[in-house]
């Protein structure tokens, strides 16, 4: 089997709003997982679990309160001139979830995909800008026209390919999308996953996918890791995943999923996850423990066994 080469690797990741007083919230509570280069990690969970604070806490958007995020083997929370600043912000891109906000409606779409160009230099001249931008446009299935067009003028599933567009600018490497179809009609959502599909094989791009939608997640992601509370509570292939799932609150999750046909959905019974039934003496061991090849699942060691006794059968 080739081995995979890590190019984000996260540590120990914490990120604790109001750190030590009474409202304090663990939104990332003590999370590790790698992401390898060329696939895509999914990551779903309920709203407020911390999945789009992990990928702003990634691309340090927040300082995280504690623990490591490396790309390529750098350290990107620590001290770092102006100048590594840039180049690693020239690698690591993001696509925001609201395709509304994310836009400055006083700037022409041609300004809005440029603004990393002009920053990091990337173009000879005003001719070599623009044609970047156009280039851009038709890669992301917009015409060349629109360039000189306001945000106003387009739709959401439009604004989005133009939030694409303006990541792929400085030629990255990794993307991270956190919800980036959420805020879109279904009929559009499918278009800009098989964007993504297509310019990551074109470009050789890495992206951590952040969701709610399960389906969604597991048509275009190679991984899915689960979050519950702050926690990675579970990590394994999609396929897996889904055959498979081993932690009760992925099974709650994946109980959720609708099923396009009537007589299915009157018959579905959907598990409800209760956290009190784990059982955890007083500083008991939780970690992410491997129940089976490369499926990853956060327990004690008492249902560790549990679970390999019933899952490796």
């Amino acid at each position: 089997m080739k081995q995979r080469e890590k190019l984000v690797e996260i540590r120990n990741l914490k990120q604790y709003f109001n750190a030590g007083k009474p409202s304090m919230v663990k939104a990332i509570d003590d999370i590790s997982f790698d992401i390898y280069k060329g696939e895509t990690l999914g990551l779903v969970g309920e709203s407020g679990c911390g999945k789009s604070t992990t990928g702003r806490t990634i691309i340090r958007l927040y300082d995280a309160t504690d623990g490591e995020v490396f790309f390529n083997g750098e350290d990107v929370h620590g001290t770092k001139s102006k100048a590594q600043l840039k180049d690693f912000n020239r690698k690591m891109q993001m696509i925001f979830q609201d395709p509304y906000a994310s836009l400055n409606p006083r700037l022409k779409i041609a300004d809005i995909i440029a603004e990393g160009i002009d920053i990091h230099g990337l173009a000879k001249n005003k001719e070599d800008r623009m044609q970047q931008v156009q280039n851009l446009l038709e890669t992301v299935g917009l015409n060349r026209e629109h360039a000189n067009r306001y945000p106003h003028e387009f739709s959401g599933g439009q604004r989005q390919r133009i939030g694409i567009a303006r990541a792929l600018a400085v030629q990255p490497e990794f993307i991270i999308a956190d919800e980036p179809i959420s805020a879109l009609d279904v009929s559009i959502q499918a278009q800009v996953v098989n964007l993504l599909k297509k310019l990551q094989i074109e470009h050789g791009l890495t992206y951590l996918f952040i969701a709610h939608d399960l389906s969604m997640v597991k048509y275009i992601s190679d991984r899915i890791g689960v979050m519950y509370f702050g926690k990675l509570v579970e990590l394994a292939s999609s396929e897996e995943l889904y055959k498979n799932p081993i932690h009760p609150y992925t099974q709650s999750l994946l109980s959720a999923i609708p099923a396009p046909d009537p007589y299915s959905e009157r018959i579905r019974k959907r598990k409800v996850y209760n956290p009190n039934i784990h059982e955890y003496d007083e500083g008991e061991d939780l970690q992410m423990r491997e129940v089976k090849p490369d499926h990853f699942v956060y327990c004690s060691e008492k249902e560790f066994k549990q679970y390999q006794t019933i899952h490796t059968k």
